[in-house]
């Protein structure tokens, strides 16, 4: 029987049935991204990208020195949305962004240690748990950055030619689109070879593709291969404050410009959030 806790997490991020993800964790001894991947096989979950969903309470902070030519892009996680929009939380993480902005924490553990009054100082006002999750410096002479919905998103953008304009627009296309690389050169072999072995798997549980020739069909696994791999990288997204016909590489050679860096946070990414209801939810599948 595999394990209801595993069955929450693996329906968060694929977005697949109760049972499916029950059947899922049990083909794979209880490993969840091997579970993963298992029901993208079958295409029961075709977006690799729900992985993503929000999961925790709080926001992010973008904060740019121009003088200095560096970002700061932090994390700071509460209990509860209600929390998260109130002016006190809000200060502590604006305090905490110009904190870190301000020093070179070289690790997450210095930086906390640096901050720690500023969290107790806030739990004892606000009475909810905080954490300081995480951050991360971007330095550059051009540096844009964005936040989206006062900050559960929050990116931050280097150019190598100097056009505050265009890194703002590239920062708000990376917070809507959320890229992972900048080009299909920069993704990690193992992950190609993992889609590869998905597209497979799928070919060969699609009805339509079982009497193609075997050169056919690798063309076809090699062609979505591409469109998943593309819609991960920013080069090859279609630039949303463009005329929507150009890709953001054509819109950056117009400009005459290169992107060398971005990092995009979203609240939550990759944690767990409490559904109170969850165990009414599998009473009810068990019946």
């Amino acid at each position: 029987m595999a394990n209801i806790a595993l069955i929450k997490v693996l329906r968060e991020r694929t977005g697949a049935g109760m049972m499916d993800c029950k059947n899922a964790l049990e083909e794979c001894h209880d490993d969840v991204d091997k579970a993963c991947d298992w029901l993208r096989e079958k295409g029961i979950a075709k977006a690799a990208k729900k992985a993503d969903r929000i999961a925790a309470e709080g926001l992010t902070f973008a904060k740019v020195c121009e003088k200095c030519g560096k970002g700061a892009l932090i994390e700071v996680n509460c209990e509860t949305d209600f929390v998260a929009k109130s002016d006190p939380f809000k200060e502590l993480v604006a305090e905490v962004a110009h904190t870190v902005l301000t020093n070179d924490f070289v690790s997450s553990e210095e930086a906390k240690t640096s901050l720690e009054q500023f969290f107790t100082d806030a739990t004892v006002k606000l009475g909810e748990k905080l954490s300081f999750r995480r951050f991360t410096y971007v330095r550059g002479a051009n540096l844009g950055s964005y936040m989206h919905m006062g900050g559960k998103i929050s990116v931050i953008v280097s150019l190598k030619e100097n056009n505050p304009e265009l890194a703002k627009q590239l920062a708000m296309h990376i917070a809507a689109n959320n890229p992972k690389y900048i080009s299909q050169d920069d993704i990690p072999a193992e992950i190609l070879e993992t889609e590869k072995k998905i597209q497979l798997e799928a070919a060969k549980n699609d009805e339509k593709l079982k009497n193609k020739p075997a050169a056919a069909l690798e063309n076809i696994i090699k062609g979505k291969v591409n469109k998943q791999m593309s819609e991960i990288t920013l080069l090859d997204q279609a630039f949303l404050m463009g005329d929507g016909k150009q890709t953001v590489k054509q819109y950056l050679e117009q400009a005459h410009n290169e992107i060398l860096e971005f990092v995009r946070y979203q609240v939550g990414e990759g944690l767990e959030k409490r559904v109170d209801n969850f165990a009414e939810e599998v009473m009810a599948q068990a019946k």
